[in-house]
């Protein structure tokens, strides 16, 4: 596996956690504050949360194609980008998990060079 499917991964693990944390607070602006423009505000972060999710999702499952995941640990990371901060943790914990897998993978690599 490529470092660049881990880096494309937290990239859209980081951009998804972002804006749903930032949809959350639209709602809690729009719903419980009722502040002028919270509707426009969650309604552009909706969408662009939205779309950017399906990004997520192909990386996701790309990266956990490649690293021969188990369905269920497949799933938990796909849903990650629907709860709020749950993103971070999960990208964090992957991250940590994949960097020695791919540490080993290079370093025979340069050990044949």
């Amino acid at each position: 596996m490529k470092r660049s499917v881990l880096t494309r991964y937290r990239v859209m693990a980081y951009v998804t956690g972002v804006l749903l944390v930032l949809l959350v607070l639209g709602m809690i602006g729009k719903y419980l504050l009722a502040l002028d423009g919270a509707a426009d505000f969650t309604r552009l972060v909706g969408i662009a949360h939205g779309w950017l999710y399906v990004l997520y999702l192909i990386f996701a499952f790309d990266l956990g194609s490649k690293a021969k995941w188990p369905v269920a640990k497949q799933l938990w990371v796909l849903l990650a980008g629907t709860i709020p901060t749950a993103a971070f943790f999960v990208e964090r914990r992957i991250t940590h998990e994949l960097e020695s897998k791919l540490a080993q993978d290079e370093a025979p690599a340069v050990a044949e060079a």
